[in-house]
């Protein structure tokens, strides 16, 4: 994992009031709660004393408690309350779990993996997505690592083939580019698909003018992505790493053309349907990829069109020091 990011990990809405959820995230097993001001703590599912699972343990008074023998832990990870030894009793330092900084922004929980920071960055969610929209959502478990899933979104050439009679229709199997643009962390890439004529080459990246005007998508490092289908209706997804073999996937429809409440509720459960479909035509072929993680590096020979998935991997590399 690249770390000193900020990770989308969960969506707000499955962390319950008065309800701990336990999830694997980064590799590691975590609990996470909301206290009596809704701020979400989380610390490793792992209790210190005994190893019992917290997350099926109970919410007591803004801690979590111990389901074995009543370990009472604060958001810090520390253990502040010893049943056994009395409720006067002091506790040592040494009785505590490692802990995250979490936030809830944008209806996701975002986790800082990385080095303790007086100020954090701001989390990099998408500006144009930030208010205005309502939308519809999805999730689900791919058993790969979480770039491979990234990468399938990366990925403009597998349309005609993948995606045959939904977004792929066309046959524009020939690729011009695609041009890669970088803004800091944040990838923007420009789509020209066209119909093999047998007569035309693919146009090199530097030979396309005017690629503003084309189909875009942006990737921001280290697991978000959008495609940008219209000013008023946007797809983008989290990648939440659960370890080196799986990934939860969140996807969104976004869109702000159906302001009527019950007709906007409507639009976006149904966009679910077509959503889950195309997902779906990918997974049967993402599966299949081996290895299940991707390197810069690796046992592969990649084409021009690859350009976005390329410039990923250079990105991911970079930010991890290799």
């Amino acid at each position: 994992m690249i770390r000193n990011q900020w990770y989308g990990i969960l969506e707000s809405k499955e962390i319950k009031k008065n309800k701990p959820i336990g999830v694997t995230r980064m590799g590691e097993k975590l609990v996470l709660w909301r206290d009596d001001s809704g701020k979400i703590n989380c610390i490793f599912d792992r209790c210190c004393h005994r190893g019992a699972s917290l997350s099926t343990g109970t919410l007591v008074d803004n801690t979590i408690r111990c389901p074995f023998h009543g370990f009472a832990y604060d958001g810090t990870g520390k253990v502040i309350r010893i049943p056994a030894n009395g409720k006067n009793a002091l506790v040592p330092d040494r009785y505590k779990v490692n802990a995250y900084v979490v936030k809830e922004q944008y209806g996701f929980i975002w986790l800082w993996y990385g080095a303790f920071q007086e100020v954090l960055p701001e989390i990099p969610f998408f500006e144009y997505l930030r208010e205005g929209f309502s939308y519809g959502s999805l999730s689900e478990v791919w058993p790969v690592h979480y770039t491979r899933a990234i990468e399938n979104q990366l990925d403009v050439v597998h349309l005609p083939f993948v995606h045959t009679n939904s977004i792929g229709r066309g046959n524009k199997t020939m690729v011009n580019g695609p041009v890669v643009k970088w803004e800091e962390n944040r990838m923007t890439f420009y789509v020209n698909n066209v119909i093999d004529d047998g007569i035309s080459i693919p146009l090199k990246p530097q030979e396309i003018e005017n690629y503003e005007n084309f189909f875009s998508l942006e990737f921001q490092m280290p697991n978000m992505w959008q495609n940008k289908i219209s000013p008023d209706v946007r797809i983008m997804a989290v990648f939440a790493p659960i370890d080196k073999e799986n990934t939860m996937i969140y996807l969104r429809f976004y869109q702000k053309f159906m302001k009527l409440p019950v007709l906007k509720q409507i639009v976006n459960r149904f966009s679910n349907i077509s959503n889950r479909y195309i997902l779906h035509q990918d997974r049967r072929v993402v599966l299949t990829q081996i290895p299940k993680k991707t390197e810069l590096k690796m046992d592969e020979n990649l084409i021009q069109g690859d350009a976005p998935i390329i410039e990923f991997r250079k990105k991911r590399a970079q930010l991890k020091g290799e």
